[in-house]
């Protein structure tokens, strides 16, 4: 069932004298409760895609439909509310407040949803509970990672949105963070989008979008991927 499309989706800013096409006339879907990735090399329109669908940013033309909502006619006030309750977000830089544990990095985002999950069962699910208490200057760059992804599993969202989660990463620490992320989107049902360049993850998805030059260039879908675990980079 398809839970998220883009119809006739493009977006264009303008510098200088010139309009740059982010994306161009995208159409496409993704199921609910599906592992999607979007790949593409820098510059294809993966971030601009992401953002869009976050709503942290506009379309040109076109539309996006999240479930029954049009997403790309929210106002301002409706997208806050979209992202807060909705989304969950995991970025490549991990974006914690310095000054505040790992708990209370995570508490006070579980706090700003209905149903959200406690900061120590995210934590708890990440493999981090017995790191609570430290301040993310005291913690890895894996262990900052897995921080971020229980902070965006705790609001429990429907829909969790990853760019490139692990960039910043070298190989093992980054294929342990991406069976963490699919596991638990699998385990609480949740829509992954995962956007990267790395083709070797490209096999563990449900749904293979590929994005070149601000347009599809691929839908692919597989219906016996590879585990995480299987992945090799």
């Amino acid at each position: 069932m398809s839970f998220i499309r883009f119809q006739n989706v493009t977006r264009e800013y303008n510098v200088g004298s010139n309009v740059i096409k982010a994306l161009n006339n995208v159409n496409l879907e993704i199921r609910q409760g599906d592992f999607t990735v979007i790949l593409g090399p820098s510059g294809s329109g993966k971030s601009t895609f992401l953002n869009l669908l976050g709503g942290m940013d506009y379309v040109t033309r076109g539309e996006i439909y999240v479930g029954e909502n049009n997403i790309s006619k929210f106002t301002n006030k409706e997208r806050t509310l979209y992202r807060r309750k909705d989304i969950g977000f995991v970025f490549q830089f991990y974006n914690l407040i310095p000054t505040l544990t790992a708990y209370e990095n995570v508490d006070m985002v579980s706090k700003l949803s209905d149903v959200s999950i406690s900061a120590d069962e995210a934590l708890e699910m990440v493999g981090l509970k017995d790191r609570a208490e430290n301040l993310p200057s005291r913690l890895s760059g894996g262990e900052l990672q897995r921080v971020s992804i229980a902070r965006a599993l705790c609001k429990n969202p429907k829909l969790l949105l990853c760019d490139e989660p692990t960039a910043a990463l070298d190989s093992e620490t980054g294929k342990k963070v991406l069976i963490t992320l699919s596991s638990m989107a699998k385990d609480y049902g949740h829509t992954l989008v995962l956007v990267t360049h790395n083709a070797a993850v490209a096999p563990a998805a449900d749904r293979l979008i590929r994005l070149r030059d601000g347009e599809v260039s691929e839908i692919m879908d597989q219906k016996n991927p590879i585990s995480m675990e299987e992945v090799f980079w």
